[in-house]
């Protein structure tokens, strides 16, 4: 079997631009991946593009080999981007290989340890404010305005019986509701990252609003993301104690200060999910930085995330899949889940366009809050590509001169 064609693919979904990556054999199987080409991975198609180009010809079911061999040709700028791009080629290829021999991607890692995975609803209330106006035309959603939507939100979680939820900093201090972030916008905030403590106030009304709706029996998580110093964070851990936090979720590139805010508090820590590779990941897991290693497929790769995980379990720290993309990369981290002894949580972001469902051939099926495997080969889900092309991604970053090329190629400039 040889490796014909690699092609990336992109559809409006909604508020991002959904991509894809379809690898084509000569045996007509044809393997998919997701990717993300947004805040984490400007430049990301361009670089798949490039390193896709040696794959022609190559025995897609060489997964090690390949992903050994791409990363040798970037071993000079590891991580992030380079990283991102070898994981959705050896995530693709891996998809082939399950569908030749007839077998889920569980199987190839030892087969599945379970096929039903607790899960979150993610970005609780995140989108539904920074997407305001998409929600209420599209989905009929009505807006955030304050705490007693979020009440009323956790109380929705409760209902679904979704078994916890992860909200980010969601603040109403303002004249609209917004979500603070300036570590990743540079907005007011930033650059110092400091916490005041009308700030802190604030995110006790949030969490304490969260619990009046979703009641005691639901997991709360919040993500702090890479928005204060250590100091800061420090606060709120202990700060959230009262809480009874799933976890609370931090990033820095610093295991000795993340060690020292697991160490200062009893509210468990999660983090990892911006760690690339598992040479960075071990420094932290030595360290006792987190109770909770947050892994990446789609980023990572299945072949490294795999690696992350065994570390993880050789330290006896437990690992939930990070997932904050579409259906196809949740699945892709649902196998991984579903394969590794360690597993704690699997993330989804419920909160889509009404028309996510009809890009794939599979959408997640939530029983008892529990995401259920599907039992196809490969991933068990396809991407539908009549309807990426009947949604053309416009709406964002379309001013790209590669995206001008897909769209050009599409039909669908205009």
């Amino acid at each position: 079997m040889k490796i014909v064609a690699v092609e990336d693919m992109h559809a409006d979904g909604g508020w991002r631009v959904m991509s894809f990556l379809k690898v084509t054999t000569d045996a007509g199987i044809v393997g998919w991946s997701e990717y993300h080409e947004g805040m984490a991975g400007p430049g990301l198609t361009m670089t798949i593009r490039i390193l896709a180009a040696g794959l022609i010809g190559r025995d897609p079911r060489d997964v090690g080999p390949i992903a050994a061999r791409l990363y040798a040709n970037r071993r000079m700028s590891e991580g992030g981007i380079a990283q991102q791009a070898i994981a959705a080629i050896v995530n693709a290829c891996l998809d082939i290989k399950g569908k030749a021999a007839g077998l889920p991607v569980y199987a190839l890692l030892g087969g599945a340890q379970r096929t039903r995975l607790p899960v979150y609803w993610s970005h609780c209330g995140s989108y539904r404010i920074r997407h305001a106006a998409v929600f209420e035309s599209e989905n009929a959603v009505p807006p955030i305005r304050s705490l007693d939507d979020i009440v009323a939100l956790g109380r929705e979680v409760r209902e679904r019986g979704y078994r916890a939820l992860k909200t980010n900093i969601l603040l109403f201090d303002a004249q609209a509701p917004y979500q603070y972030r300036p570590g990743f916008s540079g907005d007011a905030g930033g650059p110092e990252l400091n916490l005041d403590d009308r700030m802190l106030a604030q995110l006790v009304d949030l969490m304490s609003a969260f619990r009046q709706g979703a009641g005691g029996e639901t997991g709360l998580l919040l993500d702090l993301n890479f928005n204060f110093r250590p100091e800061g964070v420090r606060r709120i851990a202990r700060t959230m104690e009262r809480f009874g936090l799933t976890w609370l979720e931090t990033d820095f590139y610093n295991p000795g200060q993340l060690a020292t805010i697991r160490q200062s508090t009893s509210t468990p820590i999660g983090s990892l999910e911006a760690i690339y590779g598992a040479k960075n990941f071990q420094s932290y897991l030595q360290a006792n930085a987190v109770d909770v290693a947050i892994v990446d497929v789609q980023w990572q790769g299945m072949p490294e995330a795999m690696k992350l995980a065994q570390l993880a379990d050789i330290n006896d720290v437990n690992v939930a899949a990070h997932s904050a993309h579409g259906f196809l990369s949740t699945l892709m981290g649902a196998h991984m889940c579903a394969a590794i002894p360690n597993f704690r949580i699997l993330e989804l972001d419920v909160d889509e366009v009404p028309w996510f469902d009809q890009m794939y051939t599979a959408i997640p099926v939530i029983e008892d809050g529990c995401y259920v495997m599907p039992d196809g080969a490969g991933w068990g889900c396809d991407v539908v590509e009549e309807e990426l092309l009947r949604r053309p991604p416009l709406k964002t970053w379309g001013s790209e001169p590669w995206m001008l090329d897909y769209h050009r190629a599409k039909g669908a400039l205009r």
